[in-house]
């Protein structure tokens, strides 16, 4: 079983859905989202297996959102086109198994759903 973490080391919610799967003997690929963004092709895929739109996936309190996407209409690859340029607006931690399930850690025992 493959599992990779889009991960902030600075979340909470993030660093205890990491530890949740290390207690259970999980060692993911740790992806720090903010240093090293999903592709576009990437986050489609993501947002495809949480069957989420862009928005549902979105972080509306950070200001990169209220800047770049607050009151804007934006199609699905518009949106995903910016959530990579501003990462920070991407809701965290997301869980992707075998490239073929993800889950929200929110809150961190989402996740195990997923495993």
């Amino acid at each position: 079983m493959k599992v990779t973490i889009y991960h902030n080391p600075r979340c909470s919610k993030s660093r205890q859905t990491l530890a949740l799967l290390r207690e259970r003997g999980i060692e993911p690929e740790v992806v720090e989202y903010l240093k090293t963004p999903p592709s576009e092709a990437e986050l489609a895929r993501i947002l495809d297996m949480l069957g989420k739109s862009p928005e549902e996936l979105m972080r509306r309190n950070e200001a990169e959102y209220k800047e770049h996407f607050k009151g804007r209409d934006l199609n699905r690859e518009e949106a995903i086109r910016l959530m990579v340029r501003y990462p920070k607006v991407i809701e965290r931690p997301v869980v992707v198994v075998d490239d073929a399930r993800a889950a929200v850690g929110r809150p961190p025992e989402a996740v195990l759903e997923i495993l």
